[in-house]
């Protein structure tokens, strides 16, 4: 596509399957979309948001007919700009397919698995199975940002949840791109739905199959062995990883190299017995020993265990406290809209140059000075005693057996725990999970005397006993930020620097993740690589088979952009 003209009727062909109203060709109109929810952005032809499954489809028969890149986007709420485009050196137009219209969530087998359509979300997930006893696979977290259905199973994302892991299923129903360039339908969502691409998808939308149409086999709707895996604490590989071959099925993993319409998950049982453990030491071995006698000898799995630093605790609660607030206050189903709020006003900011960058966030942050302390006195009074802090949460017979193993463990080692109430338990929760903002947040109200963001999620293997990190002094004096937080059952870490002045920090990243490598450690853990991770082999293989022809999101984990991969 050369000309002006040929853009043209590819804006008015798009326009008569979606309407005018639904396609963006305005370039603030396309920034929110553009840009990447932390990292990345780039330029696109349009934007499409179409309101149906069949006029996915139909776009996506107009872009391949017209040999145009489709870059597929839930709720852009990547960590590493995998849902965007990233620069301008693509050799092809880019539409966008926004997705977030066609949000239904259906449930199959009593609420025991559910249907995600494409734009379907995590808050809604939750709502609907509510009434049921039941909860998703991911409940805080990713859910906090009005993360989607379809774009965790893309990018096997999370795995914060131990008896669960990283989202995955075998069940699914795409369109791919063939060597030749053809489109097609593959329906393995198992569920009998018709035959042709569009009866299939309309029925899909309209529900309209019967029980004896879905198909119970043996294929997995979630990664239903990883509480064994997690418990192999003596492997020198890590739980788990986004190279990680084992994982990489289909939608699984393809990180936008098909076009996911539908996914099938399991559902989980909300549990009846609940209680949240907060530890604090200044000794990181502590933390460790209990991860291994927890994971190798408790009959009982925890759910979580979310350990932050102290400096990341006194960052979470200054930078994070007005996210905080208004998910206690308002429920976490506020943030999205408060999100857009925040890009619809920086949009307006940014064309007034007395007004300075990032306005929104430091309206917000100056506001949240006017609230007074949000955090419960006994977490306090651990930040004041302990470095290092973690919250377990366990659940049924799990309780007591927690309960009995830290009475008895810390009456020889060094630290304590509290027995946390409700509140207590939910906001310390809840405070970790802000903590992924506080660092953006920080950079933001600071930004004249610090330098660069650098963020690293990173796996390490399970039998690694020195897992809090220790830099050198020659990195040490270059950095003037750390925050650490992770997931320390299944040894992921998210690890944030921010640079002293005039520090580059690509280079200070390449040094770290060098001593990554010796360690046996893989990244990215959990965010998939987007645009600023390298594809391994395993995944830039699994990549290249999805998508012969590189029409699909090109680019990603730094490979090629152009056609056919060349």
């Amino acid at each position: 596509m050369t000309n002006s003209a040929e853009q043209a009727s590819l804006i008015e062909k798009l326009s008569a399957i979606v309407g005018v109203k639904y396609i963006l060709t305005d370039d603030a109109k396309k920034q929110p979309y553009c840009k990447g929810f932390r990292f990345g952005s780039g330029e696109a032809m349009a934007v499409a948001r179409p309101g149906t499954l069949v006029e996915i489809w139909r776009i996506l028969e107009v872009c391949v007919a017209a040999d145009i890149i489709v870059i597929m986007q839930a709720a852009n709420t990547g960590l590493t700009g995998g849902s965007t485009p990233d620069g301008k050196d693509y050799d092809r137009p880019i539409v966008i397919v926004n997705t977030m219209r066609i949000d239904d969530i259906q449930l199959i087998d009593n609420a025991k698995q559910i249907i995600g359509l494409s734009g379907s979300t995590l808050f809604g997930l939750e709502d609907v199975l509510e009434k049921y006893g039941r909860e998703p696979h991911s409940v805080i977290g990713s859910s906090c940002i009005g993360a989607s259905i379809v774009g965790g199973i893309c990018n096997n994302s999370g795995g914060a949840l131990v008896q669960r892991g990283p989202a995955y299923t075998e069940l699914s129903l795409y369109a791919q791109i063939d060597k030749e360039g053809r489109l097609s339908l593959v329906n393995n969502i198992g569920i009998h739905l018709g035959d042709s691409p569009e009866e299939i998808l309309k029925n899909l939308e309209e529900k309209n199959y019967r029980e004896e149409d879905i198909i119970y086999g043996e294929k997995r709707a979630s990664d239903n062995e990883y509480h064994s895996r997690v418990r192999d604490i003596e492997a020198d590989t890590p739980s788990r990883f986004n190279n990680d071959g084992r994982r990489l099925y289909e939608a699984s993993g393809c990180a936008g190299k098909l076009a996911v319409f539908a996914v099938r998950l399991d559902t989980y049982p909300i549990p009846e017995k609940y209680q949240v453990f907060y530890i604090g030491t200044n000794d990181p071995n502590v933390l460790g020993q209990i991860r291994r006698d927890i994971l190798s000898k408790f009959e009982n799995l925890p759910i979580s265990g979310e350990y932050m630093h102290r400096d990341c605790y006194d960052a979470s609660k200054k930078y994070g406290k007005d996210t905080f607030l208004v998910i206690n206050k308002l429920g976490s189903k506020f943030i999205p809209k408060m999100f857009a709020m925040k890009r619809t006003v920086d949009r307006i900011a940014d064309k007034m140059k007395f007004l300075p960058s990032k306005f929104s966030d430091r309206v917000m942050q100056y506001l949240s000075y006017l609230w007074p302390n949000h955090l419960p006195k006994r977490l306090d009074e651990y930040r004041d005693k302990y470095a290092h802090h973690w919250i377990v949460e366990m659940s049924g017979d799990g309780v007591d057996e927690a309960k009995a193993y830290f009475n008895d463990f810390f009456k020889d080692n060094e630290g304590d725990f509290l027995e946390c109430t409700k509140e207590e338990g939910e906001k310390a929760i809840l405070h970790r999970f802000v903590a992924g903002g506080a660092i953006g947040r920080m950079h933001a109200m600071r930004s004249h005397e610090l330098g660069a963001v650098m963020t690293i999620d990173v796996a390490f293997p399970r039998n690694e006993k020195d897992w809090f990190e220790r830099l050198s002094p020659e990195l040490e004096e270059k950095i003037a930020v750390k925050l650490y937080y992770g997931h320390l059952f299944c040894h992921v870490m998210h690890q944030n620097y921010i640079m002293k002045k005039g520090v580059d920090a690509k280079a200070v990243k390449n040094q770290i993740l060098e001593t990554f490598d010796q360690r046996g450690a893989e990244y990215p853990a959990e965010h998939n690589v987007g645009h600023e991770y390298f594809a391994k082999d395993a995944l830039k293989s699994f990549y290249k088979k999805l998508d012969p022809t590189n029409s699909f999101n090109p680019g990603i984990g730094k490979t090629s952009k152009c056609k056919h991969w060349h």
